[in-house]
C-alpha cells in the first residue's frame, strides 16, 4: 500500500479511536477498532485481553526482533476542556480529542509502518508490533503482561509523543509512602513532638538531598513530595503524617539503590516503595537505530517521562509523532501534518535498519 493512503487510513483509525472512551482498563472497544485495521489488511492478529498483537508474515526465529508499540489507553481528561475531549474535531491542521497525542498519532503511525513492512520478505529484523492497553496507569495487563506471550524481543520502539526526535533514555519512577512519627494528645495541652511539626525537618530534608551520580542523557535523579495527610479532628494532634514522595530515576542508579539509600539516610519513621518494577531504560547510542536516526538529523535526547519502555529489559527507543507537553492537557491535539511526517519518518528509519 502506497504511504499517502497508508497516512488517510491511519488518520480515519486515529478519529475513531478518539471517539471511542479507552480509559486505562476500560479499552474493549478500541481494542476492537484495532483489530478491524489487521481485518482489512488482511494481517493475522491476536488478541490478549485488550492487547492486540501481531508479527510480520515471515517471522524468522533465527533473526533478531524489534517491537514495535504504542497504546491505546487514554486517561480521564481535566476539567478544564472546552472542546468535546471524545470528537475528533479538525481545526487549522490540529486533531484535537483525547488520547489524540498521547498516544493516538504514535500509535496509529506505528500500525501502518508495522503495515508497510509485514509481508516484506528478507527483513534483518523480525517485526511484532503491540497496540497495549492499561499503559496510563500501569497496570497489569498491559505490555508488561505481554512480555512472556509474544516472541523473545531483542529491540523495542515505543510510540510516545517525541516530536520524531530520539529519546534515547527515559527515567524510571519509584513511588514511596513515608511517615513522621510523632507523640498524639489533646490539641489543648503542650506537646513537643507533634508530627506535623516533625515533618518541617523532613521536607527539608527531602528538598535538599542531592543523590551522587548524574546522567548524561538523564541528568540527576528527581526526588519530589508530592502528598502530605494527617489528622482527623481539629482538637487531636495526630500520631503520625504521611507523605507522598516521587522520584524519578535515572540510568546511573537501579530503583531498588533508590530505595535502599532513602531507607537508610531519610528521617522518615518510615518509607516503604509502592514497587520497584518501573526501570530507567536506554538504547546504546553505537544502536544502529540511533545511529540511522541521527544520520535523518532527528537529536537525542533524555526523556524524564515514563512510558511502556520501563517494563523492557531490552534496550528501547522512544520515538513519535506529537509533542509531550500537550499530553494529559486540555484540549489536547496533534498536527495531521505531525502523523503524515510521523509514518514517513519511520519508514525511512525501518528502510535504514532492516531492509
Amino acid at each position: 500500500m502506497i504511504i499517502e493512503k497508508l497516512t488517510e487510513n491511519a488518520i480515519s483509525l486515529l478519529k475513531s479511536l478518539i471517539e471511542t472512551q479507552s480509559f486505562s482498563q476500560e479499552e474493549e472497544n478500541t481494542a476492537k477498532l484495532i483489530e478491524g485495521w489487521f481485518i482489512e489488511n488482511e494481517i493475522p492478529f491476536k488478541r490478549t485481553k485488550n492487547n492486540i498483537w501481531a508479527t510480520n508474515k515471515y517471522f524468522d526465529g533465527s533473526k533478531p526482533t524489534m517491537l514495535l508499540n504504542s497504546h491505546h489507553d487514554t486517561v480521564h481528561p481535566n476539567t478544564a476542556y472546552t472542546k468535546d475531549p471524545l470528537k475528533a474535531i479538525v481545526e487549522d491542521g490540529k486533531l484535537y480529542g483525547l488520547g489524540s497525542n498521547d498516544a493516538g498519532g504514535c500509535l496509529v503511525s506505528l500500525i501502518a509502518t508495522f503495515t508497510n513492512y509485514y509481508a516484506e520478505e528478507n527483513l534483518k529484523y523480525n517485526l511484532v508490533i503491540v497496540a497495549s492497553a492499561e499503559e496510563e496507569n500501569s497496570g497489569p495487563n498491559g505490555l508488561n503482561s505481554m512480555l512472556s506471550i509474544i516472541p523473545k524481543i531483542d529491540v523495542a520502539i515505543v510510540g510516545e509523543p517525541t516530536l520524531m526526535n530520539l529519546a534515547v533514555a527515559e527515567k524510571g519512577l519509584v513511588v514511596f509512602d513515608a511517615q513522621v512519627a510523632g507523640t498524639p494528645s489533646h490539641a489543648a495541652h503542650p506537646n513537643n513532638n507533634n508530627s506535623i511539626y516533625n515533618t518541617i525537618e523532613v521536607l527539608q530534608w527531602f528538598k535538599n538531598f542531592k543523590f551522587d551520580k548524574p546522567s548524561v542523557a538523564l541528568g540527576d535523579v528527581k526526588m519530589t513530595v508530592t502528598q502530605i495527610n494527617a489528622g482527623k479532628q481539629h482538637n487531636v494532634v495526630p500520631a503520625h503524617t504521611n507523605l507522598v514522595i516521587d522520584v524519578r530515576v535515572n540510568d546511573a542508579y537501579s530503583n531498588q539503590e533508590i530505595a535502599t539509600i532513602l531507607q537508610e539516610q531519610s528521617p522518615c519513621t518510615i518509607i516503604k516503595p509502592r514497587s520497584l518494577r518501573l526501570n530507567s531504560s536506554s538504547i546504546s547510542t553505537d544502536h544502529d537505530l540511533v545511529k540511522a536516526g541521527i544520520a535523518m538529523g532527528r537529536e537525542t535526547y533524555g526523556s524524564p517521562t515514563l512510558s511502556d519502555q520501563s517494563v523492557l529489559s531490552c534496550q528501547s527507543l522512544k520515538l513519535g509523532p506529537g509533542d509531550s507537553k500537550r499530553s494529559h492537557s486540555a484540549d489536547e491535539f496533534i498536527y495531521l501534518e505531525e502523523i503524515e511526517e510521523g509514518i514517513k519518518l519511520y519508514i525511512e528509519l525501518l528502510n535504514r535498519v532492516i531492509v
